[in-house]
């Protein structure tokens, strides 16, 4: 090698080594709340006083921000209106009742004033979303301060947010004030509300909400007052000494969370579960007959929950976690979530498990909603069916919880109707696709990684994501990069084809034939676009099993044996443009009773009546 070449190699070598050194880190914006909020309960309307220090942690100049008016989508007109007018869009829950609505009973965020360091800016109300320009821009990491002035009214309860719900409960205050939109490596995600998920910057929250004196709150985060306020936030046996007046001022603090939520009605019964750990569990709810039998169970079944998903899903960091009745069903934010009076328990742990994927993992779930709700599900069922395995619940635990939801994806597959989990939430063709794809997909998604990795390899990688990626807004690309690294798999050609594509898995025993006297011939054909690694199961006449695993060549590897009772071979690898696959088994054909493919149906193929084979 003449000695040109070695410098240009070493230079070369130099500068790949300092590309890879400069690359950044992923930023964080972060933001720092103090509102006073002074809530008229006769007229449904509140003033707030806002002062927001933002802290521009890229590596960015930002002459302009946004803020979400996520109350100005209930009105007649608005775009979130014109999405539910329409049959394939439509949430049902929603309809036309936006175009129905009354002055006094629209929603609204009118913004008074604001100023950033001090000085006035310019600012343009466009539906859900104030523009703001700013006077002088916010250089990389420094940071700002915006004093807002704002007055707003508090919709009827439609979707989510608002008053009145059909429960009864007065205030169920979520997406309920002027909040600053995520900056991230991707730019503003200053998306119009038309009824879909959230993404919000990380931070904290110093919250006084003043409210006639007989309206009990729940809220994200810890009541910083309670000798002041009462209703069961105080010590135990300790004196309560509220002031004097038509009113009480609620003091609340949550940290490092990307939202804050809070309710209030003046029946509600408080019940409050210190854990071993120490962490409050708060519950609070209008006492009914509906209510009576299922929220009153709630707390040591709840107290249970969190045991399994500390230990399987990751530690659970805050001090305290509400459970609300407010809003029209299930509704998760940090530190809190919304239940309707007949939500069941399958619905608690749905939404308690959603402070894991949503909470502290917070994926953009408007670019990504399966990230939440698709892990949010298939950990629900692992809770679901622990809890039952405990007896802690009615019912029997299953070797296999996911399987009705692989049945649910493969049936829809089948219509047609399906799109890409690529697609942004707001902008799938039909809700049913888009429900389809964010909770009953994507919680196949993770179904079948357990099924290519093994199930301790996965258990484990699911707690590395957790534990390398909380409070810092994962992608897809994020989460399977995790998952290579505790499999020693290669997965991008899974993602690649479950996450980008709609193409389904289809997979046959084609032959099972006589080879000489001790040898048994067998065919498989893959029939289905999309590849994958295949279990497949052998039995014997004498009652013995035997696994037969056949990776990918685009995986460079296998999954360890997960059934250490049972025979486990690893065969030659299977490439993906390879339409057959054929391999002589040692074993007699008298001797074989069955031969299936993929038993566990952790695999989603679309047609498994060619799965299984048997003798005539």
């Amino acid at each position: 090698m003449t000695f040109i070449k070695i410098l240009l190699l070493s230079l070369s070598s130099t500068f790949f080594t300092f590309l890879l050194q400069a690359q950044p880190e992923r930023w964080q914006q972060r933001v720092e709340y103090v509102m006073d909020i002074d809530m008229d309960a006769a007229a449904h309307r509140f003033t707030g006083h806002q002062t927001l220090k933002y802290f521009n942690n890229s590596p960015d100049t930002l002459d302009r921000v946004f803020y979400h008016l996520y109350f100005n989508a209930f009105q007649p007109g608005s775009m979130m209106d014109w999405n539910n007018l329409d049959p394939k869009t439509a949430d049902s829950r929603v309809g036309g009742r936006i175009s129905k609505l009354q002055k006094n009973e629209m929603g609204w965020h009118h913004i008074q004033s604001l100023t950033c360091n001090g000085k006035a800016v310019k600012y343009e109300t466009v539906e859900t979303t104030l523009e703001v320009k700013l006077t002088e821009p916010i250089l990389p990491h420094s940071n700002a301060v915006f004093e807002m002035e704002f007055d707003s009214q508090v919709p009827i309860q439609i979707r989510r947010s608002g008053r009145d719900s059909r429960d009864g409960i007065a205030y169920s205050m979520t997406q309920w004030y002027p909040k600053m939109a995520e900056y991230d490596y991707q730019g503003w995600h200053a998306d119009p509300y038309v009824g879909r998920e959230f993404y919000g910057v990380w931070g904290d929250f110093d919250v006084h909400i003043s409210i006639d004196k007989d309206f009990v709150l729940g809220a994200s985060g810890i009541l910083q007052n309670p000798l002041e306020i009462g209703y069961g936030y105080e010590p135990e046996g300790a004196i309560v000494q509220r002031k004097n007046g038509d009113k009480l001022d609620w003091h609340w603090k949550a940290e490092n969370v990307h939202d804050f939520a809070w309710t209030a009605d003046p029946e509600y019964k408080h019940l409050k579960v210190v854990r071993k750990d120490g962490l409050i569990l708060h519950f609070l709810y209008q006492e009914t007959e509906q209510t009576k039998t299922t929220w009153q169970a709630m707390p040591a079944v709840m107290d249970k929950a969190f045991d399994f998903i500390n230990q399987h899903f990751g530690q659970y960091p805050y001090k305290s976690y509400s459970f609300l009745n407010g809003g029209d069903g299930g509704m998760e934010y940090p530190m809190a979530t919304l239940l309707a009076s007949r939500s069941g328990v399958g619905t608690f742990v749905h939404e308690l498990m959603h402070a894991w994927f949503y909470g502290m993992l917070g994926s953009n779930e408007s670019l990504h909603p399966w990230m939440d709700e698709g892990f949010t599900e298939f950990a629900t069922a692992e809770v679901l069916n622990q809890l039952r395995a405990e007896k802690i619940i009615p019912g029997q635990a299953v070797e296999n919880p996911h399987i009705r939801n692989n049945q649910d994806y493969i049936a829809f597959a089948k219509t047609g109707q399906e799109e890409p989990l690529s697609t942004h939430h707001d902008h799938y063709l039909s809700s049913d696709a888009g429900g389809m794809g964010a909770y009953t997909k994507g919680h196949v998604v993770l179904t079948q990684l357990e099924y290519i990795m093994g199930k301790s390899v996965f258990e484990n990688a699911m707690r590395s994501y957790f534990n390398t990626w909380k409070f810092k807004h994962p992608n897809p690309n994020d989460f399977i990069r995790i998952m290579e690294k505790s499999s020693g798999l290669e997965l991008d050609w899974y993602k690649e084809y479950f996450i980008f594509t709609t193409k389904t898995i289809d997979y046959a025993v084609d032959v099972v034939a006589k080879a000489g006297r001790k040898q048994t011939r067998i065919v498989l054909k893959k029939i289905g676009h999309m590849p994958m690694p295949i279990d497949l199961v052998v039995t014997y006449k004498n009652g013995e099993t035997e696994m037969l695993n056949i990776p990918l060549v685009m995986m460079r590897g296998e999954k360890p044996a997960e059934n250490l009772a049972i025979k486990y071979t690893v065969l030659n690898d299977w490439g993906w443009t390879i339409p057959t696959y054929e391999f002589l088994l040692d074993a007699k054909f008298n001797e074989i009773t069955s031969v299936e493919i993929d038993p566990s149906l952790r695999m989603a193929d679309v047609d498994r009546a060619n799965n299984q084979w048997a003798p005539n």
